[in-house]
């Protein structure tokens, strides 16, 4: 076994890719090198209160990383037939797994939420594993609509729809609209007629507008959205000390370390509000830059999409995209007010294990889809080796 395609950073095979596939895969350790850089500076206080060593949280992400990385490889060196392959039985593994966080005894519980289950000490999140599998099932079902039985299409479409039932009820809406969003998505960009789209579309609204009306707290979310300053100390605290290390930022942020906001004013500041940390300590000139790695990213996958030759690589394409760059722009509208207060982590930013995993693989998927497009050809280790002659 080569131990090179384990260890990404040191790829030999790297210089033999397409251009979009390498800038990609640069994009991602980019994206991956600030987040921790990030996330290190802002979860130093808590982790030293919480445990009495400030590295506590970044240490545990690094073991994320490591393994993420070496998913990320894995998928970048695995022709995307035989993920394909392999897609609807790990979706329908991971549909168990995210049943089983609701069973008495199983789930773990985290700030009224029931997302997680204990594999020995390490607490995984099914729900976030599940979104790249979700994108290559989806690809994969919806890009071959027309050839499909109905009973094989309404078979997927059940599942699909209990995945999506299984996370609301963790509660988890915020992920259910991602995901939901993400299907829909990859459905209109493989040409699902119009009016199934529109249905599936109302009744998604329907179901959203369901979980609000009967969970409270999902109503009281609401309304400190539209105005957090109302009630600055109860439920519009996160969203106003959120704006308050935002805007405390400025033009060139507080520096490096310097946010005042992390130091116990701002909740969960290493996870669903690390943006705000962010902004301050980089103020708007770091924002920006962050937002263009983002533009820049989205216009990578959208390249990819268009140059794909294969219907199904260019859904997952889309798919990938929506996960990576939709996910992280909702992030950023919650923390600076433009959204409702949602528990979505900002990919390769935030801390947690699950998510950390999961976005490395979706972007893994997104190489290798760069990788096997019409403007980059896979060769074999013989066609490689009948090159390098021919080259000397």
């Amino acid at each position: 076994m080569d131990i090179s395609r384990l260890i990404p950073i040191f790829d030999p095979s790297v210089q033999e890719w397409a251009w979009e596939a390498r800038l990609l895969r640069w994009l991602t350790f980019l994206w991956l090198f600030v987040g921790l850089v990030v996330l290190f500076s802002a979860s130093y206080p808590s982790a030293y209160d919480d445990y009495g060593d400030g590295l506590y949280y970044f240490k545990r992400q690094l073991v994320a990383v490591v393994v993420g990385l070496i998913g990320f490889n894995i998928l970048v060196h695995s022709p995307l037939r035989y993920v394909f392959g392999i897609a609807n039985w790990l979706v329908i593994l991971l549909l168990g797994l995210i049943w089983l966080t609701l069973v008495p005894g199983l789930g773990n519980t985290v700030n009224g939420a029931t997302r997680w289950l204990a594999i020995g000490p390490v607490p995984v999140q099914p729900s976030e594993f599940m979104k790249p599998f979700l994108v290559l099932q989806s690809a994969r079902i919806f890009g071959q609509w027309k050839r499909l039985s109905k009973g094989v299409r309404m078979t997927w479409l059940g599942i699909f729809a209990t995945v999506l039932l299984g996370i609301l009820m963790q509660p988890n809406l915020s992920t259910t609209a991602l995901c939901g969003m993400t299907l829909w998505l990859i459905a209109l960009a493989a040409g699902i007629p119009t009016p199934q789209l529109g249905g599936t579309a109302l009744a998604g609204l329907m179901l959203a507008t369901l979980s609000i009306t009967i969970k409270e707290y999902q109503r009281r979310r609401i309304m400190s959205f539209l105005n957090p300053w109302g009630d600055a100390m109860g439920d519009g605290y996160q969203l106003s000390q959120s704006l308050l290390a935002v805007g405390s930022g400025g033009p060139w942020g507080t520096g490096y370390g310097l946010s005042q906001q992390k130091l116990f004013y701002l909740p969960i500041q290493y996870s669903d509000f690390i943006f705000s940390v962010f902004a301050e300590e980089f103020g708007l000139i770091g924002c920006l830059l962050l937002l263009l790695l983002l533009v820049a990213f989205g216009t990578l996958a959208l390249r990819v999409a268009f140059k794909a030759s294969n219907i199904m690589h260019q859904l997952v394409a889309i798919g990938t995209m929506v996960l990576l760059v939709g996910q992280s722009l909702l992030n950023i509208g919650v923390a600076t007010g433009a959204l409702p207060t949602t528990g979505l982590p900002l990919p390769m930013f935030s801390y947690g294990g699950s998510s950390m995993v999961a976005s490395l693989l979706i972007a893994g998927l997104l190489v290798r889809v760069a990788r096997e497009s019409s403007g980059a050809e896979v060769l074999s280790l013989e066609e490689r080796r009948t090159r390098r002659r021919r080259l000397r």
